[in-house]
């Protein structure tokens, strides 16, 4: 218990930081006055003022802000402030101090798995086989659960994704595949199969397949930084990508509601992930991290991405959005975001919950 409420503080609080920082660093840049910068909403709890700001921890550690004066356009702001208020900014400045807050968790994301690529290696799933589905290709052929696939067709695999790739590649062709088994090495001829399968969605899809799994061992790759930080950049690209795409799956109902989690479910993992160690923890705090900036980039009024669409119609109308407009979306905004929140937080709840025998079918 103890190990999940401090990794949970941990990342929740390293995430918000970032985050609010990067408002709060180019509000500044930008010559805008910051009043306040709060990890966590509702009633200050302790805090210092440094000059205009006050740096302060509230209640509700759900959360964070940057209060900039002006913030409200319908806040009054004397004459000789206006300079140095948020709203009277030009619209690419405040887009910019706006879009600073995801973008930084992007940023923070890239440098932790720099780290973890760095320190600890670059993971390579072997070319194990885990299990043999009977009467399959693979079966039928002869290949058993721990031989290791050294090549196909006479290429040369380094890892499950290459096998995987390869046996895609080569559709019902037959395949050469060399393996090694007790020291030994064997050829099999292997003919796939096209089958209905499931991707990572749940999707069926039709695709060819041998009818094997991998062992699930991992081998693990000592790269310098160079590499570190370009298979950072790879690995941030990828999951922003897998991220939208599971927003859009949500949206089109192939992936259940039931799916989504909250916070009770991010403690849950953040406990976990630390007690396996370092390198999956902060693995976890990059994958986090690039969750909370593709939300906070949803066109949703109260998020950032509703600022940034209110700021880009803007700019392309070439006038501001009357106050009642943005207001009367930003109440339905949090609307949504309240519905959403108790359905995540419902989620989690039922999560905890010990699952009954339940009732045998007739």
């Amino acid at each position: 218990m103890l190990t999940t409420i401090l990794s949970t503080a941990v990342v929740l609080g390293v995430l918000i930081f970032v985050h609010e920082l990067g408002h709060f660093l180019v509000a500044r840049w930008a010559g805008v006055t910051v009043l306040r910068f709060s990890l966590g909403f509702g009633p200050r709890v302790f805090g210092i003022q440094r000059g205009e700001t006050d740096y302060c921890v509230s209640a509700v550690p759900l959360g964070g802000y940057v209060k900039m004066l002006g913030e409200d356009p319908e806040e009054e702001v004397e004459e000789a402030d206006r300079e140095r208020s948020f709203s009277h900014q030009p619209v690419k400045k405040r887009l910019a101090i706006v879009l600073a807050g995801p973008l930084s968790n992007v940023v923070l994301a890239i440098v932790l798995f720099a780290v973890v690529f760095g320190v600890f290696g670059l993971p390579h799933l072997t070319t194990e086989i885990g299990t043999v589905t009977k009467a399959s290709p693979a079966a039928q052929a002869g290949l058993q659960p721990g031989d290791k696939v050294l090549s196909i067709n006479g290429k040369e695999l380094e890892d499950w994704d290459a096998l995987s790739e390869t046996i895609q590649q080569e559709g019902t062709r037959p395949l050469d595949v060399m393996v090694e088994r007790n020291g030994e090495v064997l050829h099999f001829r292997v003919t796939p199969q096209v089958q209905e399968v499931k991707n990572i969605f749940g999707e069926p899809i039709q695709r060819p397949v041998i009818g094997i799994t991998a062992a699930g061992s991992y081998r693990v790759e000592r790269i310098n930084p160079f590499k570190a930080l370009y298979y950072s950049l790879e690995q941030t690209w990828t999951l922003s990508k897998l991220f939208f795409l599971t927003i859009v799956k949500l949206i089109e109902r192939v992936l259940p509601m039931e799916t989504l989690g909250g916070p009770i479910l991010i403690a849950q993992m953040a406990g976990q992930q630390a007690q396996e160690g370092l390198m999956n923890f902060l693995h976890f705090m990059g994958l986090i991290s690039i969750n909370l900036a593709i939300l906070n980039l949803l066109p949703i009024p109260v998020l950032d991405g509703g600022h940034i669409f209110f700021f880009l119609l803007e700019a392309m109308l070439g006038r501001p959005i009357s106050v009642r407009k943005v207001e009367l979306a930003q109440k339905v905004g949090l609307f949504v975001l309240i519905v959403l929140m108790v359905f995540v937080f419902y989620n989690d709840i039922m999560r905890l919950l010990p699952k009954g025998p339940g009732v045998p079918a007739p």
